[in-house]
């Protein structure tokens, strides 16, 4: 017996990743948070919330955090969705546009909470495939036309960027919905958020999750004209962005200079973390994210997509991805390993402090020298 609809039983849940218990000591590099603290403003603004904003509701649209969003990005404060983080309003764009008979389209590999909130719609998730370098597969995405179709620029788990003019191409294109997840934008070279004043079809996600470091407190945004905006209102909770995540968003979005500042300091980690990976024999995407996507040394992809990592493995036999997971986390570092195909021979690695980051390798050196 099942209580629940046929839909849900055939699906599997979205797997987060490993979250250790507070005061584990543990080098955490499995879930792209940033390395460093919040802003001192955003720090500032959460011990001066006053107890009555407590008391009461806080506003539906979390109007403070709007405006100042708004101010940065040179939008309409109107033109900004907040939600419970940038999920909450994935969750809304599915919500409102999805359902049997409509599909949801992405390219993969990618970010697969969208196959999950397309199957809780029991909507049809159509999945084209990328390249081995992860070039947005415009043509096919275009020829599916979905009721959404998602694209994450930065992908994950590669951390590739589709390039404006082919998002341009897809915006033009689609009659659906195209959603550009920008969750990473804050370490990229380029964004989007240009599409989204030319096309009323376009929403561009944003959170303060990973560029500003507030992973913890739920908070993403979606920027869309009116015509987009009028049917996620709609599905959106009452009051989905509590006062204190409102007051903190907020100050954290107005300090840009200090946020520039830790994205910095990270896309200079992730340059020297690069490097060392495939000294180490590793594979590695060009990265456009706060993590990298690095295949096993020694190995190809099984669909044959894939060239195979530089030696120190000719001649040895490839060791796994999986093994490489273990062996971290034997040791207290954790990164991301999915078993699912075209990945389940590499690991997605988040860019930590440059401690974190010599700690990381040279576990990998001792993990390597042992396997050869």
């Amino acid at each position: 017996m099942s209580y629940f609809r046929e839909n849900v039983n055939r699906m599997s849940a979205y797997v987060p990743g490993e979250q250790p218990p507070a005061g584990a000591k543990v080098i955490k590099l499995n879930t792209n948070e940033n390395p460093y603290p919040p802003s001192p403003r955003a720090l500032e603004a959460m011990r001066a919330v006053e107890p009555d904003s407590l008391r009461r509701y806080p506003h539906p649209y979390a109007q403070p955090f709007r405006v100042a969003a708004g101010r940065v990005l040179g939008v309409p404060a109107e033109w900004i969705i907040p939600g419970n983080g940038s999920d909450d309003l994935l969750a809304m764009i599915v919500l409102a546009a999805a359902e049997p008979g409509r599909k949801v389209v992405y390219p993969m590999p990618t970010y697969v909470l969208y196959r999950t909130l397309g199957e809780m719609q029991d909507a049809a998730c159509v999945e084209v495939p990328y390249d081995r370098d992860y070039n947005l597969p415009v043509e096919r995405l275009i020829e599916e036309q979905g009721a959404v179709t998602f694209v994450a620029s930065p992908n994950s788990p590669s951390g590739t960027i589709a390039p404006w003019e082919q998002l341009e191409a897809l915006a033009a294109e689609l009659r659906g919905l195209l959603v550009i997840d920008e969750a990473y934008t804050d370490f990229a070279d380029e964004n989007a958020l240009d599409l989204v004043r030319r096309h009323p079809n376009v929403i561009i996600l944003r959170t303060l999750s990973k560029g500003y470091s507030l992973a913890g407190l739920r908070l993403g945004f979606g920027v869309m004209q009116p015509a987009a905006a009028e049917g996620i209102v709609k599905v959106k909770d009452s009051y989905p962005v509590d006062a204190v995540a409102t007051a903190i968003g907020a100050a954290a979005m107005e300090d840009q200079a200090y946020k520039q500042l830790c994205v910095a300091k990270v896309k200079l980690s992730r340059g020297r973390l690069t490097e060392a990976l495939r000294k180490l024999g590793f594979q590695v995407w060009p990265s456009q994210s706060n993590f990298l996507l690095a295949q096993a040394p020694g190995n190809t992809e099984k669909d044959g997509i894939g060239l195979p990592s530089q030696a120190p493995f000719l001649g040895k036999a490839p060791i796994s991805a999986a093994d490489i997971y273990e062996a971290l986390k034997v040791r207290g570092i954790l990164v991301r390993y999915f078993n699912q195909p075209r990945l389940d021979d590499k690991l997605r690695i988040t860019v930590g402090t440059d401690e974190q980051n010599a700690a990381l390798i040279a576990a990998l050196a001792d993990i390597v020298g042992r396997a050869m």
